[in-house]
């Protein structure tokens, strides 16, 4: 009999605190963490969105593009109240097929949860949360596109939880690291990192990279992040080298970068008010003998020593006064600035096309919380351009 009333107790306390978890409006679950909250074996989830993009700006006339951005779908199965494998599976542009996550998690507590598999790197808010129904524009933030590059995922393994007594989340990982060079660098100015991503695609490794992140969520309303990257690119120069061939290990060291990023953001929300910032800052080493080692008939390929981004968004809903009306209309305005080549090494040129600023207004009709119309019109202006370069987007967004 008592083992029986605690079993009871055990399983009450369970729902409770995931009630509680899901409840908690400073907490914010992406699609594959809300499948791990809901209850039964099999789990099915996912996200879509669709995308209209009009250059505006353009002395001749261009035309405007078409596109089912993504569609994914989201499988789990729950082995039993501790084991759960979550899966996501994405179409890109409809003909192009990702695995964003597969991951296996072993739940201790809910402050301890043991995860491997394909995890998404824990950095920033759009590279977790990027369903399209949870953030405001068409299109995603440049800063989360060529300074942190979503959908940013490797394999790794760590650890999980949400220690509610202290109202902290975080999440610390040991994963593999970026594809710097397998025959050509793929570091560039242009954008970064962006084309080191292995994605778990038959990745290989010369060395693992730690991911951190920590949430704080104990005053009404407001959600704060910080988040950090540390490690090595991953080079296939090491490959076979004999460790007494010093040439050979110099040669090698030089198709490496060494790189330390940070993280900030914010989301706030009070009574319609919503307000959303974020900051990255990545430092490069090593980047000159990478420069030179990679580069073809003496073009390297520009990579920055250091780079930045940040924004700072505010929405508000007209219908929040409104309280009949369970739809939610929401004007906002973003105001963005990167830079990709914030830093250089001496004797690399640094190019004004990769430090820009963007403003970006429009906004986001939400017929249910997880479905939304979208439109918006954004300016960029780089610092080589004289004038904004205008375009508006439209589309639609849901996750399930």
């Amino acid at each position: 009999m008592k083992a029986l009333f605690i079993i009871i107790a055990f399983a009450a306390c369970s729902i409770l605190m995931k009630a509680q978890l899901l409840d908690n409006q400073n907490l914010y679950f992406n699609a594959a963490e809300r499948l791990l909250q809901t209850e039964g074996n099999l789990k099915i989830g996912g996200y879509a969105e669709a995308h209209y993009n009009q250059p505006l700006s353009s002395e001749v006339r261009n035309n405007g593009t078409l596109d089912v951005h993504r569609v994914v779908m989201l499988l789990g199965y729950q082995f039993n109240e501790r084991t759960q494998f979550i899966s996501e599976i994405e179409y890109e542009h409809v003909s192009e097929v990702y695995v964003e996550q597969a991951f296996l998690q072993y739940k201790i507590n809910n402050a301890l949860n043991l995860r491997a598999g394909l995890i998404l790197t824990p950095m920033g808010i759009i590279n977790e949360y990027h369903e399209p129904n949870t953030f405001n524009g068409v299109e995603r933030p440049h800063i989360d596109n060529l300074i942190a590059p979503s959908t940013w995922r490797e394999i790794g393994a760590g650890f999980s939880g949400v220690v509610i007594p202290v109202k902290m989340r975080y999440q610390a990982y040991i994963m593999n690291g970026f594809n710097g060079y397998n025959g050509a660098g793929n570091f560039r100015g242009k954008d970064g990192l962006r084309k080191g991503r292995q994605k778990g695609a038959e990745s290989y490794i010369s060395s693992p990279n730690f991911a951190a992140k920590v949430e704080y969520f104990g005053i009404r309303g407001l959600n704060l992040g910080l988040s950090g990257y540390v490690g090595k690119s991953q080079s296939t120069m090491y490959d076979g080298i004999n460790k007494e061939d010093e040439n050979a290990l110099a040669r090698a060291d030089s198709s490496v970068i060494r790189m330390a990023m940070i993280g900030a953001d914010l989301r706030y929300s009070t009574k319609g008010l919503q307000l959303r910032g974020q900051l990255y800052y990545n430092s490069l080493d090593n980047t000159k003998e990478y420069n030179e080692f990679t580069a073809v008939n003496g073009k390297n390929n520009g990579l920055g020593k250091s780079m930045i981004g940040y924004y700072a968004e505010v929405a508000y809903n007209v219908f929040n006064t409104v309280d009949k009306v369970k739809t939610e209309l929401i004007p906002f305005v973003r105001v963005e600035k990167y830079d990709t080549q914030n830093s250089v090494e001496q004797g690399i040129m640094r190019n004004k096309a990769y430090a820009a600023s963007v403003i970006t207004t429009g906004l986001t009709w939400k017929m249910v919380p997880n479905a939304a119309f979208k439109a918006d019109v954004q300016f960029v202006k780089t610092e080589a351009d004289d004038k904004a370069k205008a375009a508006f987007n439209a589309g639609f967004g849901l996750m399930f």
